[in-house]
């Protein structure tokens, strides 16, 4: 059966009586007991307006939520299948405005079918499993030669068929062949051979037919006693791996110099793994790490970007690398040590990220956006340097919460939060450094220790936990955060507890080892 999927619409659709505007006579023909409403009352859901009224509304939907629509009930099936509906989107996505006058297939399986064709024929540089049934399968067989007759450019040797073959899949008339197009027959044959590259026979056909929409319809036409299971198989493979695909072919596909500055952009001053690297661009490569190495291309993998529109998610990702060019060039200007030009780099795109993240979820970013974006986060980043007075305050506040309220903000009350805070952070080291206070440093565990020396971070997830450092860090970042000298002093009453425990632990180890000494003595 060529549709099963349309032919059990069809059959259920005629099945279903047509209804009139009788929400009470609706509810008995559809046995749907509970939604039967007595006529007189106020109460009314969307199945009680009438077909007419419902298509005006499903018109505003999508293909895509047209067909969920569809499948909440039977009723509104019947309605999200109406062939006004679906004739619309063959002439808004193919340009094909549908007569079912001269068609024997409907526009919602009309719609359908070249959706998948289209889709899958877009990804052909990167989707193996369709070069595999056009470039090794030759000669083609005729199903696949009736879709790529809607192509104007098909990657394929010249096409060499009987006439008849031609007026079968092309639908041109013998008499349209030119006579210098024509091969010699073989001895043996007596049929006429005619050579065409696909670009010509293309041309041709639209000539013939007077226009793509006749070309459309007489390949739907030619295609309806078919069995669609292949292309039906072909496009889920496809909808399950398009980003990985699409994302491979893009990183791996380049031509050789733009594949090397690429390369060298996409692993700039990146931590990564040297042995996975290796491999880049083989069989064996692991893309995925590669694609975990930046936000923006993780988050394509997952579908995340421009509304998981795959073709616009990749030129966003295509965008931002190209950004990432701009952004090194400027920085490999600039009379920085590499420690800086790392941290101003990786500060830059983080920001980058943290502000165009919505944004890039919905829409295409150009190049010029992301740009501009680089440029107000970079001077941030500098000016983030320059509170931090050198590097190793600058490593350490970079987790702070002001530090990316500020990146996100560029309020400067922020900065002066980040100040404070490394103030007390000196405070604390200070005090713990202090001569009257040297027996604690030797009595307190190390791991306490550590978290009152200053180029220490204390992060969030360090706070967590009934451990005696989860408790100090905890008193610390209420400190640090808050500047109250209520937690400064909860810290050092902590701290000096500890050392006395400490010392209380050491002196009865201590005076038992010496009694056990003298017993045995």
């Amino acid at each position: 059966m060529a549709f099963g999927i349309g032919q059990w619409e069809k059959e259920l659709h005629d099945q279903l009586p047509m209804l009139d505007g009788s929400p009470q006579k609706r509810a008995e023909e559809l046995d749907w007991k509970e939604a039967v409403v007595p006529c007189q009352s106020w109460c009314r859901g969307m199945l009680d307006l009438s077909d007419e009224v419902l298509v005006l509304i499903l018109r505003l939907l999508d293909p895509i939520s047209l067909l969920n629509a569809g499948r909440t009930c039977r009723a509104l099936f019947r309605v999200c299948s109406c062939s006004s509906l679906w004739a619309r989107h063959c002439q808004k996505f193919f340009g094909f405005a549908f007569t079912s006058a001269t068609s024997s297939i409907t526009p919602k399986d009309a719609f359908r079918l070249l959706h998948m064709w289209k889709n899958l024929y877009r990804t052909l540089p990167c989707n193996r499993s369709l070069q595999e049934k056009l470039f090794t399968e030759l000669p083609l067989g005729k199903y696949w030669i009736q879709w790529l007759v809607l192509e104007e450019i098909v990657p394929l040797p010249s096409v060499k068929l009987p006439d008849y073959d031609i007026e079968q899949l092309w639908g041109i008339k013998k008499e349209a062949l030119e006579e210098t197009h024509k091969e010699e027959p073989e001895e043996t044959s007596t049929d006429c051979i005619f050579k065409y590259d696909w670009r010509e026979l293309y041309n041709l056909t639209i000539t013939h037919h007077g226009g793509f929409g006749n070309v459309l319809q007489y390949v739907l036409n030619q295609q309806m006693d078919n069995d669609h299971g292949e292309l039906e198989g072909m496009y889920r493979l496809y909808y399950q791996f398009r980003f990985q695909w699409q994302f491979s072919y893009w990183l791996f596909k380049q031509p050789k110099p733009v594949d090397r500055q690429l390369r060298t952009i996409y692993l700039q001053w990146k931590k990564y793994n040297k042995r996975k690297i290796s491999s880049w661009g083989t069989a064996f490569c692991d893309v995925k790490y590669l694609v975990s190495l930046h936000h923006i291309t993780s988050d394509y993998w997952k579908g995340k970007l421009a509304k998981g529109n795959e073709n616009i998610g990749i030129q966003t990702v295509e965008n931002y690398f190209s950004m990432c060019k701009s952004l090194t060039a400027w920085i490999l200007g600039r009379d920085w040590g590499r420690l800086k030009c790392r941290k101003v780099y990786h500060d830059t795109l983080e920001g980058v990220y943290r502000v165009l993240k919505k944004e890039m979820h919905t829409t295409l970013i150009d190049h010029e956006h992301f740009w501009q974006v680089a440029k107000i986060q970079m001077a941030r980043v500098c000016k983030l340097e320059e509170t931090a007075v050198n590097y190793v305050n600058w490593k350490m506040i970079d987790s702070v919460p002001y530090y990316k309220l500020y990146m996100v903000s560029g309020n400067s009350v922020y900065l002066d939060h980040i100040k404070g805070f490394l103030q007390r952070k000196r405070l604390i080291n200070n005090w713990i450094l202090q001569e009257e206070n040297a027996w604690v440093r030797l009595l307190l565990p190390e791991e306490l220790y550590q978290l009152l020396e200053f180029d220490t971070k204390i992060c969030e997830g360090n706070l967590h936990g009934d451990t005696l450092s989860a408790h100090l860090s905890r008193i610390i970042w209420l400190y640090l955060h808050s500047g109250q000298q209520l937690y400064m002093e909860a810290v050092k009453g902590f701290v000096l507890e500890c050392a006395q425990a400490s010392l209380g632990y050491y002196t009865l180890v201590t005076s038992g080892f010496y009694s056990q000494f003298v017993h045995l003595n």
